[in-house]
C-alpha cells in the first residue's frame, strides 16, 4: 500500500551491528549494540558448510531472544574471501530481520585510526567493522546484489592477461636489445604483428643478415620498403648475443605473447558479447568511447546511483584534484590518483582518443595547452571534463550532446564575471616579532602591500596624492 515503508504494530525495534572480519578460510564474527558494547562473545567460523549452518544456527538463536531486534552486518570488500559470507547472509534475508552490506577497507582503517586504536587482532578487526557501521549508517548500502560479481571477475582476468602481455613484451625488448637491436627501430610505439612474425624466423641478427629477400617477402603485412635495410643492418649488427640458447629464448616469447593476445581478444569478445546494457549503448554515443571501454567504465562504476554526484564519481576514480600546502613549502594541484588503477587507465585512453575525434574535448584541450598547460595536466583536465559528460549521461539517461556542454560552458563564464571574494584568505598584521622564517615574512609583507589600496592604485614608489576627483569634484585629503 505504501512501498518503502515499514509500519510496526508493537514494541520497538532495536538496532544491533554485527562486524566480519573475514580471513583465508575462516571469519571473526562480533555483535555490538547501540552502546558499542558486545552482547555476547566474539566467536569465529570456518569458512565451510558447517560453519555458515553454525552461523545460521546463533543467528536464529540470537532473535529468539531478541524478537524486536533488525541486525545489520557488515563485511569488508577483501579481494573475493568474503563473497561466500556475504552471499549466504543475503540468503538469510529472506527469513530473518538482517540487512548486510560490504564495505571499503580504507574507510574502516581510517575510522579505527581516528580512535587511536594500536593493537590489531582479528577480533578487534571485526568490532572495528561493527563500528563503523554503527557510527557510519550512511555508507552501507544495503538491499543491493552485486549482480555482475562473475562479469567483474572475467574483467579481472582479462587485465591480468594484458599485464602479463606487456611483462612479456618488456622482457622480449630487453633480448632483441642484445641479440637484434636495428628490429627496434620499427618498434617505437609497439610490436607491430609483422615483428612478431619476423622474429620467429629470423630471432637473431644473425639469422637475419642469411636471409634474403624472397624469404622476408612472405611475412604479412610486412613493409617492402624494409626489407632490403632490414638484411643490411643485420649484416652490419652490434648484437652481443646470437647463440642457439637466445634464438629459442626470443622465439619462445614471441610465441607466448602471440598466444596472450589470442586469449585476451578472445575474452574480449566474450565479455561484450554477453553485455549488452543499456548503458553500454548509451556511452558509445560519446566520441571516444568504444566497446571495450565502455563495458570496462560500467563495470568499474556497477550503478550510478551509488555517486550522489559527479564529485563522488571523480573521487572514485581519483581524478579529484589535491592541493597540499604546509608550513613554509607551497605544492600546486595535481591528480590525487587514490583508488584503483584501472579505471584511470581506461579513461586515460578514452580522453586520448576523444582529443584526436571528439570536437568538444579537441577544443578544450586546445584552450588549455593555449594557457601554458603542460599536455599530461591537460590530458588529466580532460579525463576529468570526460567523467562529468559521463555522469550527466548516466544520470539522466540521454546520449551525448555537444549543445548541453555548451551550455554549461556559457552558465560557467556567466558565474565567472561575477567572482566572489576569497573567504579562505587569512589577513594578519605583519609582527616582526613573531619567530617565522624567511619565505613566510617575504609573503606576509607581500600580502601586506596588496591589502593597500593607494598602493595598487598608484604602485610602491608613488607618492600619496593629497587630492581625488570623485565625479568632477575635487576633495583635498587632509589627516585627521
Amino acid at each position: 500500500m505504501f512501498p518503502g515503508i515499514l509500519f510496526i504494530k508493537e514494541g520497538v525495534m532495536e538496532s544491533y551491528y554485527m562486524g566480519i572480519d573475514v580471513s583465508k578460510g575462516y571469519a571473526d564474527f562480533v555483535i555490538l549494540d547501540a552502546q558499542k558494547q558486545p552482547v555476547d562473545k566474539s566467536f569465529q567460523l570456518d569458512d565451510t558448510w558447517k560453519g555458515q549452518e553454525r552461523l545460521r544456527e546463533k543467528l536464529k538463536t540470537f532473535f529468539e531472544h531478541r524478537p524486536d531486534a533488525t541486525l545489520y552486518a557488515g563485511v569488508e570488500s577483501t579481494g573475493g574471501y568474503e563473497n561466500n559470507w556475504f552471499h549466504y547472509l543475503r540468503d538469510l534475508e529472506m527469513e530473518m530481520p538482517l540487512h548486510v552490506t560490504s564495505l571499503n577497507p580504507y574507510a574502516v582503517k581510517a575510522n579505527s585510526e581516528g580512535a587511536m586504536k594500536r593493537n590489531k587482532t582479528d577480533k578487534i578487526s571485526a568490532y572495528n567493522v561493527a563500528e563503523y557501521i554503527l557510527n557510519h549508517p550512511e555508507k552501507g548500502i544495503y538491499g543491493t546484489e552485486n549482480r555482475y560479481f562473475s562479469l567483474r571477475k572475467k574483467w579481472t582476468f582479462i587485465n591480468m592477461l594484458t599485464k602479463q602481455k606487456n611483462q612479456m613484451g618488456n622482457q622480449l625488448e630487453s633480448l632483441i636489445y642484445n641479440a637484434n637491436p636495428e628490429v627496434l627501430v620499427y618498434c617505437k610505439f609497439g610490436f607491430p604483428k609483422w615483428v612478431y612474425e619476423l622474429l620467429l624466423h629470423y630471432p637473431t641478427a644473425r639469422c637475419l643478415s642469411r636471409a634474403r629477400s624472397k624469404g622476408l617477402e612472405r611475412i604479412p603485412y610486412i613493409p617492402k620498403e624494409n626489407i632490403s635495410n632490414l638484411i643490411e643492418n643485420a649484416k652490419k649488427s652490434v648484437a652481443s648475443e646470437m647463440d642457439k640458447e637466445m634464438e629459442e629464448l626470443i622465439i619462445a616469447n614471441v610465441k607466448q605473447i602471440l598466444q596472450l593476445d589470442k586469449d585476451t581478444d578472445k575474452q574480449v569478445k566474450k565479455l561484450i558479447k554477453t553485455i549488452q546494457w543499456p548503458e553500454v549503448k548509451l556511452l558509445k554515443t560519446f566520441t571516444g568511447i568504444g566497446d571495450y571501454s565502455a563495458v570496462g567504465l560500467m563495470l568499474e562504476i556497477l550503478s550510478i546511483d551509488l555517486f550522489p554526484s559527479a564529485k563522488h564519481l571523480s573521487s572514485f576514480f581519483g581524478l579529484h584534484p589535491v592541493y597540499k600546502m604546509s608550513g613554509d613549502g607551497s605544492y600546486g594541484f595535481h591528480m590525487s590518483k587514490q583508488g584503483r588503477s584501472e579505471p584511470r587507465r581506461i579513461l586515460f585512453m578514452v580522453a586520448f582518443n576523444a582529443i584526436q575525434n571528439n570536437p568538444v574535448i579537441k577544443d578544450f584541450y586546445k584552450r588549455l595547452l593555449h594557457r601554458g598547460m603542460n599536455r599530461m595536466a591537460a590530458i588529466g583536465a580532460c579525463m576529468h571534463k570526460i567523467l562529468r559528460i559521463i555522469y550527466g549521461m548516466l544520470k539522466h539517461n540521454k546520449p551525448f550532446d555537444p549543445e548541453v556542454d555548451r551550455k554549461y560552458q556559457e552558465k560557467g563564464y556567466i558565474v565567472r564575471k561575477n567572482p566572489k571574494g576569497n573567504k579562505m584568505n587569512r589577513y594578519r598584521d605583519y609582527d616582526p616579532q613573531a619567530p617565522i622564517s624567511r619565505r613566510q615574512t617575504k609573503k606576509r609583507k607581500e600580502q601586506m602591500t596588496s591589502q593597500s589600496d593607494l598602493v595598487a592604485v598608484n604602485g610602491i614608489e608613488s607618492p600619496v596624492p593629497n587630492q581625488i576627483e570623485i565625479n568632477g569634484e575635487i576633495f583635498l585629503l587632509t589627516k585627521v
